[in-house]
């Protein structure tokens, strides 16, 4: 069985309602911890606006001794204070490769933020049983997550029969894969029984760009209507950084866009482990939005609309 440490605890109380902070209509200024700026964004964010894609940290929960990263505490406290500075109102929790297939801070942190707008996304190994699976679903888990560029406890070998098994429940796979990862995986890819979500614009290398075969294969999978991918980590490959607004991956982003409306979220990646002491401005990530997708009725889509469809937020 997949190691959750205080499983029943976690798992017991996310039905009980939670206790969340108040959500603004709009951003407010003010320091957010590992988010640079300070700034709300321009973007108004409309209601049920949701970041698909954040993590949290606590020292208490033991990290994986086959991982890596090894970042600073950052608590649901802490998002909540991003989530009113965005103006966002629902997230989406993923646990990172820090915990390996140890699930239980981000169970916790799903009761903490509110269990009607928060889902997640969880890492598990072949070990995991159908029984804890269910209990996951029931949790709010729609996904669970292989993340083969960090250090971690997930390989390629896992993916086909995971996938197998989580493909009833309705969830779909998260890759976090480089592009000349995801070139070379393709035909596994495209044959898996559940949908695909493709991490922080598939981490597309650049200058190469909209030419890489990663790019290209990602276009071909999204033909399919089974793949989607997040429009986050505009920091992580880009070679004009935040001072040239990361404007080498608006074709990248856009492309994408364009290509499957329907199938593009945004996240915003926070706390932003991968990077140094200089944290990007999560508002100035929020308002990319303008330029990568310019239209407002597409931009309701990847924040409202395409959301509630991949993790089963309630619509209306």
């Amino acid at each position: 069985m997949t190691p959750t440490p205080n499983r029943r605890a976690v798992l017991g109380g996310l039905a009980a309602a939670a206790i969340a902070s108040p959500v603004l209509a709009q951003g407010a200024a003010g320091a957010v911890r590992f988010s640079g700026g300070t700034e709300a964004p321009r973007l108004v964010a409309p209601p049920n606006a949701t970041d698909c894609h954040h993590h949290v940290y606590d020292a208490r929960f033991p990290a994986d001794p086959r991982t890596t990263l090894r970042p600073p505490d950052a608590s649901p406290a802490d998002y909540n204070t991003l989530r009113q500075r965005l103006g966002t109102t629902r997230s989406v929790l993923v646990t990172p490769s820090t915990y390996g297939t140890d699930n239980s801070l981000h169970l916790q942190a799903m009761r903490e933020l509110g269990p009607e707008r928060t889902r997640m996304v969880a890492v598990v190994d072949p070990t995991v049983s159908d029984a804890v699976l269910r209990e996951m679903h029931a949790a709010g888990v729609r996904g669970i997550r292989f993340n083969l560029v960090q250090a971690g406890v997930t390989t390629f070998d896992m993916v086909q029969p995971l996938a197998a098994r989580i493909a009833p429940l309705g969830w779909h796979i998260q890759f976090h894969l480089l592009g000349p990862q995801i070139a070379e995986q393709e035909a596994m890819i495209r044959g898996l029984p559940t949908p695909v979500v493709f991490d922080h614009l598939g981490r597309i290398p650049l200058p190469e760009g909209v030419n890489s075969p990663g790019y290209v294969a990602v276009r071909r999978l999204l033909d399919t209507g089974r793949a989607w991918v997040k429009l986050s980590g505009a920091y992580m490959d880009t070679k004009v950084g935040a001072a040239g607004n990361w404007s080498d991956t608006v074709p990248i982003a856009s492309g994408y866009a364009q290509a499957a409306p329907e199938r593009v979220v945004w996240a915003s990646d926070w706390p932003h482990v991968t990077e140094g002491p200089d944290k990007s401005d999560d508002a100035k990530l929020l308002d990319l939005l303008t330029i990568w997708v310019p239209n407002e009725a597409a931009r309701h889509r990847v924040l409202v609309d395409n959301p509630a469809q991949l993790y089963d937020f309630p619509r209306g």
